[in-house]
């Protein structure tokens, strides 16, 4: 199988050198995918949900339907302003000249994508990938494979093999795969495979974008309208059951507000869902190791003596337990040692943290690793300021959760523990292009009279720019 990996890469980068896509071509492509795609929704939604056991349809329609046909409209509409040649300054020592930089395709990228968005996080970048000239080469998860089917039949019935391929397989494929001498790797999932990846990759000296997770916080600042905050931070965290990237993983909030927090997270909470045996907008945890794995953290807190509050109750626990279905949960104030304060979470579970200064909760988020987002609800400017001020995270979003993801105009990436590299738009055709720069010379030259034996003239030349 792994020897099969080698000879699709060979036949995608042997196509590319005898007919790299020109922007009609682009164009064609990503056309006839949005074609495909829409007409497909309905496959999609319910290949998904048998992998997750359940997923809401609206949820799948909201973060993947949605997000994929936005990243093709805008990359059709801004495409040939990115193609363009953009004009730099030659500078008049280099006169007559004229300099450029062009954006050209780079070959053959590989994309390996995660299991909690695997349609979304599978196709926008492939998107940008076809934007920017390139062929790629695919590696869903093997977690998903209902959906890894629906994706393949669309690729197939769209792109012919020696433009678009897919490579299915778990653990020793990925390892395989990512060790193919790409122009460009693209990798989303956690930090721990991600370093592995670009171990891998370093080995053909390529280029890596590392799209990774951390403990991205919600921050509630004195000034803030617990109300709203409250339902767009429980918006953020049980979208998906909480398997998103870029999820809340944890509230920070003044000392005197937490009372009112909890009461309003159960009130809220009730009103979105009437139960969880049989609701159809709440998702499952989508297999038995990711949901062993986050009963451990809620074990783990109970051991330590940390506060646990169910917002909902099951009253079916063996139910629940067989579909993988955990009810949405606040740990108040766990201590920094506990696992659901070290580990990523990705799940309904969310820590609440109490603070005595807004200084001190800055100080508690730049201590830690870089977040992949930072959320900051305040109605004072100031306030938000003095946050972002001191804060370097991925993303930001201000008084609401996620959206940030969605704005197709801004540049989407980690930084630090959280990743690297931008995608999204036009950073998403940059990512997958080089920024090729180009200097036109015209006579006279003073090349012509540069060299040895040199002259005065040379002389005067170096103490003119060494001035």
């Amino acid at each position: 199988m792994t020897e099969q990996l080698s000879t699709n890469f060979a036949i995608l980068r042997e196509a590319w050198l005898k007919n790299r896509p020109d922007e009609r071509q682009r164009r064609e492509d990503l056309l006839r995918l949005r074609t495909a795609f829409k007409a497909s929704l309905p496959q999609m939604a319910e290949a998904i949900s048998r992998d997750f056991g359940h997923r809401s349809t609206h949820e799948s329609m909201m973060a993947e339907a949605v997000i994929v046909l936005k990243e093709i409209d805008f990359c059709l509409r801004h495409l040939r302003k990115w193609m363009k040649p953009q004009r730099r300054k030659a500078g008049w020592q280099f006169w007559p000249a004229r300099a450029e930089i062009r954006h050209v395709p780079l070959g053959v990228v590989g994309i390996m994508s995660p299991w909690n968005y695997p349609v979304n996080l599978s196709l926008t970048p492939l998107v940008s990938a076809l934007a920017a000239g390139n062929h790629i080469y695919l590696k869903p998860s093997e977690h998903t494979p209902h959906t890894n089917a629906y994706l393949s039949r669309l690729l197939q019935e769209i792109f012919p093999p020696d433009r678009v391929c897919i490579a299915q397989g778990g653990a020793d494929i990925a390892a395989a795969f990512s060790a193919l001498p790409f122009d460009h790797l693209f990798f989303t999932g956690s930090g721990a495979v991600g370093k592995k990846v670009m171990a891998a990759a370093a080995r053909n000296l390529t280029p890596v974008t590392l799209e990774l997770g951390g403990k991205s916080p919600a921050l509630i600042a004195p000034d803030a309208d617990l109300v709203k905050s409250v339902s767009r931070i429980l918006t953020g965290k049980l979208f998906n059951a909480g398997q998103t990237c870029i999820a809340p993983d944890y509230v920070l909030l003044p000392e005197n507000m937490l009372e009112a927090f909890i009461a309003e997270c159960k009130s809220q909470t009730a009103r979105r869902y009437t139960g969880l045996d049989r609701q159809p907008d709440y998702t499952a945890i989508i297999n038995e190791g990711q949901y062993k794995r986050l009963t451990h953290l809620l074990d783990d807190a109970s051991i330590r003596g940390h506060k646990t509050i169910p917002l909902l109750t099951l009253s079916d626990t063996q139910r629940a337990g067989e579909y993988h279905i955990l009810p949405p949960m606040l740990i108040i104030n766990p201590d920094e040692n506990s696992a659901i304060m070290q580990e990523e979470i990705f799940g309904p579970l969310l820590p609440v943290k109490t603070y005595r200064t807004y200084d001190e909760a800055i100080g508690f988020i730049t201590s830690r690793d870089r977040p992949l987002a930072f959320y900051c609800f305040s109605n004072s400017n100031e306030t938000i300021e003095a946050a972002l001020t001191h804060i370097v995270a991925g993303s930001v979003c201000i008084n609401d959760t996620l959206y940030q993801f969605a704005c197709a105009d801004l540049p989407f990436g980690g930084v630090g523990m959280s990743g690297m590299g931008h995608y999204h738009g036009e950073e998403g055709f940059k990512t997958f292009s080089k920024a090729m720069p180009v200097l036109r010379k015209y006579n006279p030259a003073a090349t012509d009279y540069l060299h040895p034996p040199y002259s005065r003239f040379a002389d005067f030349i170096i103490r003119f720019l060494t001035r």
